[in-house]
């Protein structure tokens, strides 16, 4: 009885997670209620309070999991690959990785990337400890591959701003790319189609003798 008691628990917090998501999703944060999160979820209000305490609360934890899942996601392609590949190729994989990371968590990537346009409190505090770190993470790949000879000596900052968008742009911008470009970023053919872009601004950036080493 107990395991299932515990069971019936995570479920109905996920429950909750996953009616959060769609609604502030659809209707922003602001435009989200406690009661509409529970009846989105089929639970009863007091719920929502006991598993997260607030609305507020509930935006924290679904920030920090997002982001926390993509720092993972660069940290293990950095244990997994960077030592066996080059500074360009390693580069290429990494924003597949994060494109598909992104593609699995479609809807709240869409807010996320929404909600960080806004000032607020909670959104420095984002940019100060994941975003900070993202940014120090990539100027790392993109230095090393300098230091060997690898990539172009551009400025840092402009290398990093040029592949972060890249990789954020379809999730920020969702809309644009479905009625003008005809493309769906939430499925797994779109990969596809938009990778060969990605290689392309890296085959530029990288030295002539690298370029060649970029396999799609």
């Amino acid at each position: 009885m107990i395991v299932k008691a515990k069971g019936k628990k995570k479920q109905t917090k996920q429950e909750i997670i996953k009616a959060t998501i769609t609604l502030f999703h659809m209707y922003g944060y602001n435009g989200t209620s406690v009661r509409d999160i529970a009846t989105e979820a089929n639970v009863n209000v007091a719920l929502v309070s006991y598993y997260f305490g607030s609305k507020k609360a509930l935006l924290e934890y679904l920030m920090e999991f997002f982001y926390t899942g993509y720092i993972d996601v660069i940290e293990q392609a950095m244990i997994e690959k960077m030592n066996v590949m080059s500074k360009p190729a390693f580069l290429y994989e990494l924003a597949e990785r994060l494109i598909r990371y992104q593609q699995s968590q479609f809807h709240l990537s869409l807010f996320v990337h929404r909600e960080v346009t806004l000032d607020s409190t909670l959104v420095r505090e984002l940019m100060t400890t994941y975003l900070m770190k993202e940014k120090y993470l990539m100027e790392g790949l993109f230095e090393e591959g300098m230091m060997n000879n690898e990539i172009r000596n551009i400025p840092l900052d402009l290398l990093v701003l040029q592949y972060r968008d890249m990789i954020v742009t379809p999730f920020l911008q969702p809309l644009y790319l479905r009625k003008v470009h005809v493309l769906e970023p939430s499925q797994t053919p779109f990969v596809e189609r938009y990778s060969p872009m990605i290689k392309s601004w890296i085959e530029q950036i990288s030295q002539p003798k690298m370029a060649r080493n970029i396999s799609i």
